[in-house]
């Protein structure tokens, strides 16, 4: 018996999990996660590499890092990613060693990922790993919310629509679905599967020890 059962008490750790929230552009994913983040100031943001170019108001190693496409192809190759994709003819990638490490620690990690990502993840660490799909109410105010961020051209917009089916379709693959009517309620929704998520058995490291003591009378 450990010292720590022989005083009665057993450490209870958590290991870490991925909370993944993936949508379509403009259905609000990213304002939820940076939402999400203001309450749960612990909560680790994956920050992904990518090749393509840095927009207005981003910033190097918060934001994403950004990268050549020759080094992200050698980060590939190496198996450094935990996953990538090609998005708009960029590519995007997590790195392995930050996120092994957090999960160890207990610490949780979210992503901003679409659903080519999460099926990687899935293969991977599908153990560690908690999908939310957010929808947008409608296709007319999906369109609404991407012209009014004024972020990109008529064309591109009219490109994100016509992506924004094919990612819908994937819905199924997600654990939890939420549709984006209004952000404070869906902010409350993720908040809530994230709590949940965290007292799963599986994630309580010690958990069986501990058990074993209070049946033994300890």
């Amino acid at each position: 018996m450990s010292a720590e059962q022989q005083s009665g008490f057993t450490e209870i750790r958590r290991r870490g999990l991925m909370l993944v929230l993936s949508s379509p552009s403009g259905a609000g994913k990213t304002t939820i996660s940076r939402m999400l983040r203001d309450r749960e100031p612990d909560l680790q943001m994956s920050v992904s590499v990518t090749t393509r170019t840095k927009r207005p108001g981003e910033v190097e190693g918060i934001d994403y890092h950004f990268i050549p496409k020759i080094e992200f192809e050698l980060r590939r190759n190496r198996k450094e990613l935990l996953e990538w994709a090609k998005v708009f003819g960029h590519y995007y990638g997590t790195p392995r060693a930050p996120v092994d490490a957090a999960l160890a620690e207990g610490r949780d990690i979210l992503f901003d990922i679409d659903w080519q990502g999460t099926q990687q993840l899935k293969e991977h660490a599908r153990q560690d790993l908690v999908a939310v799909f957010i929808l947008p109410p409608s296709m007319l105010e999906l369109e609404r919310r991407l012209k009014s961020r004024a972020q990109d051209s008529a064309a591109e917009v009219a490109r994100r629509m016509a992506k924004a089916t094919d990612e819908m379709s994937h819905w199924a693959e997600y654990d939890y679905i939420i549709v984006n009517r209004d952000l404070a309620s869906s902010l409350e929704q993720v908040h809530a599967i994230l709590r949940a998520e965290r007292l799963r058995r599986e994630r309580q490291v010690g958990l069986n020890d501990f058990v074993k003591g209070l049946r033994a009378g300890l």
